[in-house]
C-alpha cells in the first residue's frame, strides 16, 4: 500500500479547504453598498487625476475598477437618481425635469433585489418618487446643515449587522448630501486656494477658487465617510462579501456642468470593488450608461435582466474583466421645468454622444437663452451693463469680464446662456468642448450619423419636438 507523504496530505487539504471557501464565496450572493455623492465632477476626483483629496476613493479603484465613461441621462438631482435606481432612461420614467417623479408602473432596485431575498434600503438624500415606484426600506435622513458622516457610519452599520444576523444578504445606498451647495461640511485649510490649477473652460476670480475649495472640502468629507463605511465592513466581516459602488453624482453646479449637456454634466465617476470577483487596479473605458448599472447589480446577485423592465443593459461582463461594447451612443437632456428662476423658460437640449464626439443641440437657440439659479446674478448684471454688490462664481466671471474687456472671457460670459442651435466637439482633441466643428466640411460625415442617430432617439421616444415635450411638462404642472 503506497503511504501519502504527510507534506503532499496537508497540502491537499489547503487547497481543498481553498476551494471550499472560494466556492462558497460565489455561491453566496454578494451584498451591496453604494454610495452616492451629490453634483460632484467625474474629473475632480482622484482617481481620474482631479484635484479633490480622495485618497479613500483611490484606494478602491486599486482595490477594483474605474470606470472611465459612465453616462447619465440629465445633469440634475431627481431624473439621476430616478434612472440610476430603475435602469430606466428618463424618456421612460418621464422625470426629465427636476423634482419630477416616475410614471405610474416604474420598477426599482427593491422590485428586483426584494424577491432574491435581500433587503433593500436607503439612507440620506432621496428625490425620488412616488414611493410605489422605489419602495427601499427607509433607513433615515443625514443633514445637510452639519457633518452626518458619524449618524451615516451607525445608522448604516445598523442596518447591514441586522441583514446579517437575518440571514439576508442586502442592498444599502448611502446618499449623502457632501458636496452640493450651500457648502456646509468638511475642512477648507486643507486645500490651497491659490494653488489650484484651472480648466480652459473657467475665468480665474476669487469668488470661484473661493467656492471651488469649499466644494473639495465637501468632496473630501464624503471620501471621510467611504473609509468608513470600509473599515466597518471589515469591522462586521463583511468585506470579503460586499460589492462596493461610489458613484459621484452628475456634475458640479458651477458653469458648463449641472444643468447642461456638456461633458462635465453628463459623465459621472463610477468605481467598482468585489473582492475575488472584480479584478483589482484595472479600468474600463467601454462607453456606459447610468441606467446599466440596476441590471448589472441585478446580476451581480444572481437574478436575470429582462431586457422589457430595462432601457439600460447588464455590463457585468465588462465589471468581471471583459472588454465587450454594449452601447455605441449615449443620449442626454436638459429642461429647465422645475429649475428656480427658470421656471417658465422654454430651452430644451438634446445630446448624443459616441466614444470620441459631442453632438448637443438646443432647438430654440435662436429664440431664448438658458439659465438655472447659479447662472442668475451673472444674467442680472448682464442685462444692466454693470455689476454691484458681492458676486458669486458665475457674476465674478462677468465683472472680471467687464473690466477686462478679453475676448477669451467675453466667449466664457457668452456662452454662460447663449447656445448655438447644433454644437460639434471632438472629445479627444477639446476635452472641455468649447471648439464647435459643426461648420467644419471635414465634420459632415460625422455630424450626419450623430444627428440621424440622435434624431432617431427621439423620435422612437416621442420626442422629436423637444419644444412640445418641454410645454407638455409645464402643463403638467
Amino acid at each position: 500500500m503506497m503511504r501519502v507523504p504527510v507534506v503532499s496530505g496537508i497540502l491537499v487539504l489547503l487547497l481543498f479547504c481553498a476551494w471550499s471557501a472560494e466556492t462558497d464565496v460565489e455561491a453566496a450572493p454578494p451584498n451591496i453598498l453604494i454610495l452616492l455623492g451629490d453634483d460632484i465632477d467625474r474629473d475632480s476626483l482622484g482617481p481620474w487625476g482631479g484635484q479633490a483629496q480622495t485618497p479613500h476613493l483611490e484606494q478602491l479603484a486599486r482595490d477594483g475598477m474605474r470606470l472611465d465613461n459612465v453616462y447619465c441621462n440629465v445633469a440634475m438631482c431627481a431624473p439621476f437618481r430616478q434612472e440610476l435606481y430603475s435602469g430606466r432612461t428618463v424618456w421612460r420614467t418621464r422625470a426629465m425635469p427636476n423634482h419630477s417623479k416616475s410614471v405610474k408602473g416604474t420598477k426599482s432596485l427593491p422590485h428586483y433585489l426584494k424577491p432574491l431575498g435581500y433587503r433593500v434600503g436607503l439612507l440620506g438624500k432621496r428625490h425620488i418618487g412616488p414611493n410605489e415606484c422605489y419602495p427601499f426600506d427607509n433607513v433615515g435622513s443625514l443633514s445637510k446643515q452639519e457633518n452626518a458622516n458619524p449618524e451615516a457610519v451607525k445608522l448604516a452599520r445598523e442596518y447591514m449587522t441586522t441583514a446579517r444576523e437575518e440571514g439576508q444578504p442586502f442592498c444599502l445606498v448611502v446618499a449623502s448630501h457632501d458636496a452640493h451647495g450651500p457648502y456646509t461640511t468638511g475642512d477648507p485649510s486643507r486645500y490651497d486656494q491659490q494653488g489650484l490649477s484651472l480648466n480652459a473652460d473657467t475665468i480665474d476670480t476669487r469668488a470661484y477658487r473661493r467656492e471651488l475649495v469649499q466644494h473639495y472640502a465637501e468632496i473630501t468629507n464624503l471620501d471621510d465617510l467611504l473609509g468608513e463605511l470600509r473599515t466597518v465592513l471589515k469591522e462586521e466581516q463583511l468585506a470579503n462579501n460586499t460589492l462596493v459602488l461610489f458613484c459621484s453624482e452628475q456634475g458640479n453646479a458651477f458653469p458648463f456642468s449641472k444643468w447642461t449637456c456638456f461633458d462635465n454634466g453628463l459623465a459621472t465617476g463610477v468605481v467598482v470593488a468585489l473582492p475575488g470577483v472584480i479584478p483589482e487596479g484595472k479600468r474600463n473605458s467601454q462607453l456606459m450608461w447610468l441606467a446599466d448599472i440596476a441590471p448589472t447589480l441585478l446580476t451581480a446577485a444572481g437574478g436575470q435582466p429582462d431586457d422589457q423592465d430595462f432601457d439600460g443593459r447588464c455590463q457585468w461582463a465588462n465589471l468581471t474583466g471583459g472588454n465587450q461594447r454594449v452601447h455605441e451612443y449615449a443620449y442626454g437632456a436638459f429642461t429647465n421645468c422645475n429649475i428656480i428662476d427658470n421656471r417658465e423658460r422654454i430651452f430644451p437640449i438634446r445630446s448624443i454622444r459616441d466614444q470620441r464626439y459631442t453632438l448637443i443641440w438646443s432647438p430654440r437657440a435662436d429664440q431664448e437663452i438658458t439659465s438655472n439659479t447659479t447662472l442668475t446674478q451673472a444674467l442680472e448684471w448682464l442685462e444692466a451693463g454693470n455689476s454691484q454688490g458681492r458676486a458669486d462664481t458665475a457674476g465674478s466671471w462677468v465683472r472680471r469680464a467687464q473690466k477686462t474687456k478679453r475676448q477669451s472671457q467675453d466667449r466664457l460670459v457668452q456662452r454662460l446662456h447663449h447656445r448655438p442651435e447644433w454644437a460639434l466637439y471632438d472629445r479627444q482633441a477639446d476635452p472641455e468642448e468649447l471648439e464647435n466643428l459643426v461648420d467644419k466640411p471635414e465634420m459632415e460625415p460625422v455630424l450626419k450619423r450623430l444627428r440621424g442617430e440622435l434624431l432617431t432617439w427621439l423620435q422612437r421616444w416621442d420626442d422629436a419636438d423637444p419644444v412640445a415635450t418641454e410645454r407638455s411638462f409645464i402643463k403638467q404642472k
